[in-house]
């Protein structure tokens, strides 16, 4: 398999920039790397690869080299999939983007279960509020919180998202509890900064929507490290009820501006396109949806709503 092997070692630095990046990805030395690409140049007899002082690019022949390169190894990976699933394993390296707070609670658990179930299934998962890129990055799948962007991937809806705007009671005791979602703008905000645009809250005011930029001084990528900050009584935060209900419960986090509708949140597990679905990424998406398709158990909150409609609904 060394042949495949050096195949797989060049697409992977043409698809990371660099050989570093490459042995990072393949979980080799770089030495190991660049000598396998060299001895692909020295066996086609030409040069795949331009390299300079700012870094590696692929000849014209490297770029048609890749690509076919890359279809091979897809080839390969379906085939091992197709015979694998006709005698009920599943086999691979399932490679996944998870949110930190949410994945750590909760999708970790799930993410174990699969590995118990599937013994030969190797898994790779990415704790970080980043948003990654699933094709650039070789990413098979990802969750992803919140409303999605127009994009190519197939996204699977598994399950809402409650969205609930707090502050301490010390913070209320200081500079008093907003009434309006426009007194927001003259309180002390926390931000979250890991989406990729500037954060915006959303309510509905009556028969219209209202969006409030909020301001602060303190800025997160991380929705714990903001919760701890709303905790500490630094301001108002904007938080997911899977996140905030235990502080809400515990009264260390009060609601606020209940009465305003905000938009519609959900957790998705989204995968690049193609009309294939390979059998790892099926057994993953069947388990998510096992696991977070039915009653929210995850979030107190959203399950104490769910009995108060039910109350409400018999009383009516």
């Amino acid at each position: 398999m060394s042949e495949l092997d050096d195949i797989r070692s060049f697409v992977a630095v043409v698809e990371c920039g660099g050989f570093g990046r490459a042995a990072k990805r393949l979980g080799l030395a770089k030495s190991i790397v660049s000598r396998r690409v060299a001895r692909l140049e020295a066996e086609l007899g030409t040069r795949l690869l331009s390299r300079t002082t700012r870094g590696i690019s692929p000849t014209e022949a490297g770029l048609e080299f890749k690509e076919r390169g890359a279809r091979i190894l897809n080839d390969l990976t379906e085939a091992r999939e197709a015979v694998a699933h006709r005698g009920g394993e599943v086999i691979g390296r399932l490679r996944v983007s998870v949110p930190l707070s949410f994945g750590v609670r909760h999708v970790a658990p799930v993410l174990a279960e699969l590995a118990a179930r599937h013994p030969r299934l190797e898994i790779d998962a990415a704790y970080s509020d980043r948003f990654v890129d699933l094709i650039a990055e070789q990413f098979d799948a990802a969750i992803r919180i919140g409303q999605l962007p127009d994009s190519s991937l197939v996204a699977r809806r598994l399950a809402p998202v409650g969205v609930a705007v707090v502050a301490s009671p010390a913070y209320l005791a200081a500079h008093g509890r907003p009434q309006t979602p426009e007194e927001l703008t003259a309180h002390e905000c926390i931000i979250y900064t890991g989406a990729s645009v500037q954060q915006q809250w959303r309510f509905r005011v009556g028969k219209r929507w209202t969006t409030i930029r909020p301001e602060g001084r303190i800025r997160s990528d991380n929705g714990d490290a903001i919760m701890e900050s709303a905790i500490a009584g630094h301001g108002i935060a904007a938080l997911p009820t899977f996140l905030a209900s235990s502080a809400i419960i515990s009264g260390a986090l009060v609601p606020l501006l209940t009465e305003y509708e905000t938009p519609e949140s959900a957790i998705y597990v989204v995968r690049p396109p193609g009309p294939l679905l390979p059998g790892k990424v099926r057994v993953l998406i069947d388990l998510l949806v096992e696991r977070f398709g039915g009653a929210p158990i995850w979030d107190p909150c959203q399950m104490a709503a769910r009995a108060r409609a039910r109350a409400d609904a018999s009383v009516a």
